[in-house]
């Protein structure tokens, strides 16, 4: 439970909040006991055809000559402590000592009456059946009262609910998105969105199951029990003895809750990855006719899921009978026990005194009074399995918004020189996972505002090195340097706002064009954006080929878009950003060979005095490049230009043979 409390710690920051549930629970508990207590009157005064004032006279004409009968018993008793010696002697003094308490009470009990017989009874109906009206119209106003304070409780339960999702949604979101790449590979999109949505909508309803009914139902249960004990506390206690019982198996039941929430949990990020992955593949399921395949591997899933949640179900309907058996056996002890005490009219229980005999009216009250506490306690055996659940989704929900992103900012970072983009890679050692370099001592410098071409075979290390100079991820050895000062001592807010990335999927949000490509400068005006999808070459087919232009949504990924258009789009984002460092990943991959002439014209244009990194394998791409880098298994293997690496590096002179004659 200690993350779910972290949830909790949120909760009880919204003070006022709390102390609206507070005051509403208590009152809705006070009323709950209140209503209840109304079978007293109805039974005592009316039932006995009497009124307040005449069942007020007998109640004080009762307690007055017991109170003489006490003052006898204690005369003749102090009279016998003289004679007697011993453990008889203690014994005498013991039942002494009891008597005068029992006097202390009713002296109370009758000072206490006599002002309620001066202050309420005096105005009270004349006759039993006004007596009644009064008894039940009271009942109804409490009634509908207690009704206005339950709507104003769960109006408050449910905002405090929803204000710590939210920020619970907020927070582990910041969080997510400053993570480092590698994590985003290592933890699944399926896993992420699971956790986003059901795990903590789960902690949600467990903070309003909390602060609902966790403290609304254990106040009226309370208040059942303090009217109760008013009536006779020995008895409330000797009827409570097999309480702990139902407290330890209703506990070991919860923990066995929790477990298989946890489990169910896991089983639905399966559920989640199984559908993520079927619907993004489509087109290859279909391809491949592996409909009946994908079908069985869903059902396989599915079908765990549904065992999961029928051991859960199976554990929460165990909880109820059992809190419900439990309750009915106080219940029954104290029948049992109270209709002993009434029906032989004795003060003594297995010869523990009891107190006062009770009448009709009181006893049955106090039996109203433990079924009024047995109503709560069974509703309680459901906050137990949304608190277990709410439990198991804190634990996976922080386990993620505890990670630390590998990438640290700086505690004393540099500022950036403003001169130029100079980007130096000095001897890189690169893993994604232990033993097992991707890039190996890999030294190599570009000036400001040149241009290179980075090529290799696939599996060779080229994406791993730029990604290196956003800093998606940090070397395991060796600096990356940007105008001769480290990347990790610089703010990465100044270094990625120095750069703009095209790749060859180019990713577009679910939101109209001009605001995909605004995305590269959200404070650009229309006619900049406008003039960026010019130079992309963009401008026509958006004005031409879409009704809506500029305004047209693209759909989940840019799925509206083909491949070409949608990289265009990209490339104009990138234009919008003014980078002095452009890094191009097969960016012009998907370009029509209409429009590829024009692009790379716009891009001879754009990355004129612009540090350009690009990895193609198109020939007519390498035209733009200063200087070609050649890399081998992780390492350098030659650089230089087309026709110095064509004549003298083998390994280009295989991917010149392979690919980029056909390319070109």
């Amino acid at each position: 439970m200690t993350d779910f409390f972290r949830a909790v710690k949120i909760a009880l920051r919204y003070r006022l909040n709390i102390a609206m549930i507070l005051c509403s629970s208590l009152l809705i508990a006070t009323l709950w006991g209140g209503n209840i207590g109304a079978i007293y009157p109805i039974i005592e005064v009316v039932f006995e055809n009497k009124t307040l004032h005449e069942w007020s006279d007998d109640q004080l004409a009762e307690l007055h000559t017991e109170q003489r009968a006490s003052e006898a018993v204690i005369q003749e008793k102090e009279q016998q402590l003289s004679t007697v010696t011993g453990v008889e002697r203690e014994e005498l003094a013991h039942s002494i000592w009891y008597e005068q308490s029992q006097m202390d009470t009713r002296a109370h009990m009758i000072e206490w009456m006599n002002w309620v017989d001066r202050k309420l009874i005096v105005h009270a109906p004349t006759t039993p059946f006004r007596t009644l009206a009064l008894v039940i119209a009271a009942l109804l106003v409490g009634t509908i009262v207690k009704g206005m304070f339950i709507v104003l409780n769960m109006i408050c339960v449910e905002r405090l609910a929803q204000r710590v999702t939210l920020e619970l949604r907020q927070s582990f979101y910041r969080q997510t998105l400053g993570m480092d790449l590698n994590a985003f590979g290592q933890d699944r999109t399926s896993g992420l969105m699971t956790r986003f949505t059901a795990d903590v909508t789960t902690m949600g309803s467990g903070i309003s199951t909390l602060f609902g009914n966790s403290i609304r139902e254990p106040l009226k249960m309370i208040a059942c029990l303090v009217f109760a004990a008013l009536i006779s506390w020995r008895l409330l206690l000797f009827s409570l003895i097999i309480a702990p019982i139902a407290i330890f198996i209703v506990g070991r039941l919860a923990r066995s809750i929790k477990r298989a929430n946890r489990r169910a949990m896991e089983e639905m990020t399966q559920l989640y990855t199984a559908l993520a992955e079927t619907f993004n593949g489509i087109q290859l399921v279909k391809a491949y006719t592996m409909e009946g395949h994908e079908s069985s591997r869903f059902s396989r899933i599915a079908t765990t899921y549904y065992r999961r949640a029928m051991r859960i179900v199976t554990y929460n309907a165990l909880t109820r009978p059992a809190t419900e058996v439990m309750g009915m056996l106080i219940i029954c002890m104290a029948i049992l026990a109270g209709g002993y005490l009434v029906l032989n009219n004795k003060r003594e229980l297995f010869g523990i005194p009891m107190g006062a005999t009770l009448s009709h009216g009181a006893m049955v009250t106090f039996f109203a009074m433990l079924i009024g506490a047995s109503d709560p306690a069974r509703k309680l055996a459901g906050v137990i399995q949304f608190l277990q659940a709410s439990s198991a989704a804190a634990e996976r929900v922080f386990e993620m918004m505890d990670r630390k992103s590998a990438i640290v900012e700086s505690e004393r970072p540099v500022e950036l020189p403003d001169a130029g983009a100079e980007i130096t890679f000095e001897r890189i050692r690169f893993s994604y996972v232990p033993d097992n370099l991707v890039l190996q001592d890999v030294y190599l410098k570009i000036q400001s505002g040149e241009s290179v071409a980075v090529v290799g075979a696939n599996g060779c290390g080229k994406s791993t090195l730029l990604n290196l100079i956003p800093r998606f991820y940090d070397p395991v050895d060796g600096r990356v340097l940007l105008n001769g000062v480290d990347l990790r001592d610089l703010r990465l807010q100044d270094v990625r706002s120095q750069i703009g990335l095209v790749t060859q999927q180019a990713l577009l949000f679910d939101d109209t064009i001009i605001n995909n490509i605004r995305y590269g400068s959200l404070d650009a005006t229309d006619e900049q954006v406008i003039a960026a999808a010019r130079q992309a070459n963009a401008h026509r087919f958006i004005m031409d080929d879409l009704e809506e232009g500029y305004e047209t949504l693209v759909g989940e990924g840019g799925g509206r878009l083909s491949g070409g258009q949608r990289q265009r789009i990209a490339l104009a984002r990138a234009f919008l950003r003014d980078p002095k460092i452009l890094i191009l990943d097969e960016a012009t991959s998907q370009v029509d060979v209409a429009s590829e002439p024009l692009i790379h014209e716009a891009l001879r244009q754009f990355i004129e005095g612009r540090t350009t990194i690009m990895i193609t394998h198109r020939l007519s791409t390498l035209d733009l490049a200063d200087r070609i880098v050649v890399m081998d298994e992780g390492h350098v293997a030659d650089m230089g230009t087309h026709h110095e690496l064509v004549q003298r590096c083998s390994v280009y002179q295989q991917l010149y043979s392979a690919g980029f004659r056909e390319a070109a």
